[in-house]
């Protein structure tokens, strides 16, 4: 117990010694744990967008005029059987204009000059979106659904979101790896940071190791101070950056939500704590692996 309030008490001495280079190595670690937890809010804030588009992925398979609705019926049968399908429903050229009303200005409305353009359209609701490739296939596969379809090509007889999502995913991939990048340099950063705050910790000791040398302390008390200097340089840091983090939870998501209501950028509380805990235990590591280097090469204990 003593020996542990001597680390704390040299390593608070530390902090006064070189007062800048203390400074800057907490500013490191705060600045890169920060841009790490935003990063990690962001990734969470970009999956739940992407799931909530994924989630509304369908498939509108449009019907020629002349249709008949046996050949409706047998179509929708079949699309009923095909696995990943939710729900098919059928929706007539009269209920596809009423629902272009209720999303289109009227002055959009007035230019149809009391036509109706839209086809009628079997809709289908998919139970795994990721199959909405393999059940669009099939339905343009389908030699009923070829005689009734409406358009000359697949992409026109069928639409459905799985575009939008697979740049979403791909945007996804993107920032991962761009995140991944940055989060290994901010840690190399404050690693550096730490390493050279230590070494002047032990230049400025250097006499005084020397006499612990003489008097046969061991190497684990000669390093103990430098170890809690860095992990307290550390956790100074995180917990700043935590504290910077909640304040944004409170402040700027809400604003975020109300300008963009149509996107979900709902983080639950317990993966704010979980990211918080995770700061500060990697600021800890960052503070005792820059120290550990930092002695390893300049204390040759």
């Amino acid at each position: 117990m003593s020996s542990f309030a001597y680390f704390i008490r040299e390593s608070l001495k530390g902090f006064t010694r070189n007062l800048s280079t203390t400074l800057g190595s907490i500013v490191t670690i705060f600045l890169s744990l920060m841009i790490i937890g935003v990063f990690l809010v962001g990734g969470l804030v970009i999956e739940n967008v992407v799931s909530g588009v994924e989630n509304e992925v369908s498939i509108a398979a449009y019907v020629a005029d002349d249709a008949s609705q046996a050949d409706i019926d047998k179509v929708e049968d079949y699309v009923r059987g095909l696995e990943g399908v939710a729900s098919v429903t059928f929706t007539d050229k009269e209920q596809a204009l009423e629902n272009f009303r209720s999303s289109n200005t009227t002055d959009i409305i007035d230019a149809l000059d009391g036509q109706n353009p839209l086809p009628a359209s079997i809709n289908v609701e998919l139970s795994d979106p990721q199959l909405v490739e393999q059940v669009a296939g099939a339905i343009w596969d389908n030699s009923t659904y070829q005689q009734i379809r409406d358009g000359e090509t697949k992409s026109e007889s069928l639409k459905y979101g799985q575009q939008t999502v697979e740049k979403l995913f791909t945007l996804t991939n993107y920032v991962r790896y761009i995140g991944i990048a940055l989060i290994a340099l901010l840690i190399f950063i404050a690693m550096v940071f730490i390493n050279n705050t230590i070494r002047l910790a032990i230049l400025a000791r250097r006499k005084e190791i020397a006499i612990m040398r003489l008097v046969g302390a061991s190497n684990g008390f000669i390093r103990g101070p430098f170890l809690m200097e860095g992990a307290l340089h550390a956790l100074i840091g995180s917990l700043l950056a935590v504290g910077v983090l909640e304040l944004l939870r409170n402040t700027a998501l809400p604003k975020l939500q109300g300008a963009l209501p149509f996107l979900s950028f709902d983080v639950s509380l317990n993966m704010f704590l979980l990211i918080y805990a995770a700061l500060v235990v990697a600021g800890l590591l960052i503070g005792l692996l820059g120290s550990a280097l930092a002695m390893r090469r300049y204390l040759k204990v």
